[in-house]
């Protein structure tokens, strides 16, 4: 199998794994705060073992500065997570995560705020295309406040994943495992005093899918996504990512009967389309259409292209 070809059947494994997440997180029964924390604790063991078996830890390449950074986006990332769980309570998983998507405009939005980067025109345009496609998908009705308050808490989520990608897009020359696996572990002291052991004492199957969460959506997702991101140019990856949502919406019809309407339809390509033309504009490489460069036995940057799709 030729590299660009595994590097595709990885990463469109991730995004299938991804758009599962949120039956996992329904399914366990406990709350998201509860959630969040065993997805880190478990998590946290699932990159931990693959990251010593690999040898990650052997030069590392973490300064105080750098492990400050990933703490950092360690705490906006889980709190992210939080309110991503929280909009699928709200609404529902497909409302949720469309309006999910919206993180590569918060994330140009941050750059224009703390960087001075330069807004062009036509990122405002295509800024303009998304938040009409947010207020079709919406579907938000006068006195509709669950679906409101959903699309509050998915927001609330897409700003936090955007400010964790603009902190670790900072750090370079550390493994994205290692720097992950620093999220998962800032997140568990973080969410302990939010988590109520006694709730989820009983929770009985519910352990199964809060196991899956740390173990399939944090340990091997995030291992199938880096894996292929050293394998493919950045177009690719941008387009790929979009597996998630897809299937995401999928899953929420096969598994809950949740679909969304006809006008709130619309406004899914407008969004897909407006994210997919930031995120290309954004990154941007000198070999354009080439793969992505090896990174042989250099630790690679944290962040990726598609660091803003995957949950």
């Amino acid at each position: 199998m030729r590299n660009e070809t595994r590097g595709t059947v990885e990463l469109t494994l991730a995004m299938v794994l991804s758009g599962t997440l949120g039956v996992f997180v329904v399914e366990s029964g406990a709350s998201p705060f509860e959630v969040v924390f065993f997805r880190c604790l478990f998590g946290a063991l699932a990159l931990g073992a693959y990251s010593l078996a690999r040898g990650f830890f052997t030069g590392h390449g973490f300064t105080a500065r750098k492990l400050g950074l990933a703490a950092l986006g360690g705490a906006f990332i889980v709190f992210n997570w939080v309110f991503l769980f929280e909009a699928y309570e709200a609404s529902s998983i497909s409302l949720a995560t469309v309006a999910y998507h919206t993180q590569p405009f918060f994330l140009v939005l941050l750059g224009a705020v703390f960087t001075r980067e330069r807004i062009s025109g036509g990122k405002v345009g295509w800024l303009v295309v998304a938040f009409a496609g947010l207020v079709l998908v919406s579907g938000v009705r006068p006195g509709d406040t669950a679906s409101l308050k959903g699309l509050g808490f998915a927001l609330a989520a897409a700003v936090l994943y955007a400010l964790s990608t603009f902190v670790t897009k900072r750090i370079t020359g550390v493994r994205p495992h290692l720097i992950a696996l620093v999220q998962v572990l800032v997140g568990i002291p973080l969410l302990l005093p939010f988590a109520d052991f006694g709730a989820v004492a009983g929770l009985g199957t519910g352990w199964a899918w809060l196991v899956g969460l740390g173990l399939i959506h944090t340990g091997v997702m995030y291992v199938l996504m880096y894996a292929a991101y050293a394998k493919l140019p950045t177009a690719k990856i941008a387009v790929l990512a979009f597996t998630y949502p897809a299937v995401a919406m999928g899953v929420d019809w096969a598994v809950y009967g949740h679909h969304i309407g006809l006008v709130q339809a619309l406004g899914v390509p407008l969004i897909v389309l407006a994210s997919l033309k930031v995120t290309l504009a954004g990154s941007a490489r000198p070999r354009v259409g080439g793969p992505a460069r090896r990174t042989g036995g250099r630790a690679p940057e944290a962040a990726s292209p598609a660091a803003t799709r995957a949950a």
